[in-house]
């Protein structure tokens, strides 16, 4: 498959995910005063999380169509005296609304499973912020569409861990409370760090497992089916409590 093939592959999937993400996020919307009372806040919370999911691939998809239309992923504009690339500004917006995400399903196991917070979760609310530090490193690069190989690995370790804790947690105390949507969205969470290691550490060397972005997105959307459907009810489920 052709680079040019392969991104317009990426990019038509992105735009499906989108529309669809974004779809549930207002259903989500839509059905919050359904939500059973002991609910509404992990309901909240999930809602959010797509929130920043849904803002971040916008700007990431959104980007490149502009880009696109403008010529190519080269495209540019001018913005307070600068030349800023399109497509890799949206890059940078999906890094930063992802690693929200991952805070938000810290604070959703907290809200489920009414536990505080120790030393696990802190140390995940501790890697987001050396995510974000490192994302403010020139050497990132992020206004070119040549990302430096090293600094991609580097400031996606950080997150790659955050996915490990939270997936951790849910499933700990998902087992143990018989908590079966927990569980399930454990192991999506699982199977989308399956397909992302292997797209940052190889995707120079190998340009074709960038597709594994794609199954990827798959279990975020499957996260935010089942969650839809365990948490906003098409109908209310009786007197709230």
């Amino acid at each position: 498959m052709s680079q040019a093939l392969r991104l317009w592959v990426e990019t038509s999937f992105n735009i499906v995910y989108l529309v669809v993400v974004w779809w549930i996020v207002l259903l989500m919307w839509q059905r919050r005063s359904l939500v059973a009372a002991r609910d509404r806040k992990t309901a909240d919370l999930m809602m959010l999380a797509f929130f920043f999911l849904g803002l971040g691939d916008i700007g990431h998809v959104g980007f490149r169509l502009v880009a696109f239309a403008l010529g190519g992923l080269e495209a540019s504009v001018q913005l307070l005296g600068r030349r800023l690339m399109l497509a890799p500004m949206g890059a940078l917006a999906t890094a930063v609304t992802f690693t929200f995400f991952y805070v938000a399903m810290l604070m959703i196991w907290k809200e489920r499973f009414k536990k505080e917070y120790g030393p696990l979760a802190w140390c995940g609310f501790a890697l987001a912020a050396v995510r974000f530090l490192i994302m403010t490193n020139p050497a990132n690069n992020w206004n070119s569409l040549e990302v430096p190989q090293d600094w991609s690995v580097i400031r996606n370790v950080p997150l790659m861990l955050m996915q490990l804790i939270a997936a951790f947690l849910f499933m700990r105390d998902a087992l143990a409370s018989k908590d079966s949507l927990f569980i399930k969205i454990s192991v999506l969470i699982l199977v989308s760090f399956a397909c992302y290691v292997p797209a940052v550490l190889l995707r120079d060397r190998v340009p074709l497992i960038g597709m594994l972005m794609i199954p990827k997105t798959i279990a975020y959307l499957i996260i935010a089916l089942i969650s839809l459907r365990a948490l906003f009810p098409k109908k209310a489920n009786g007197p709230a409590r």
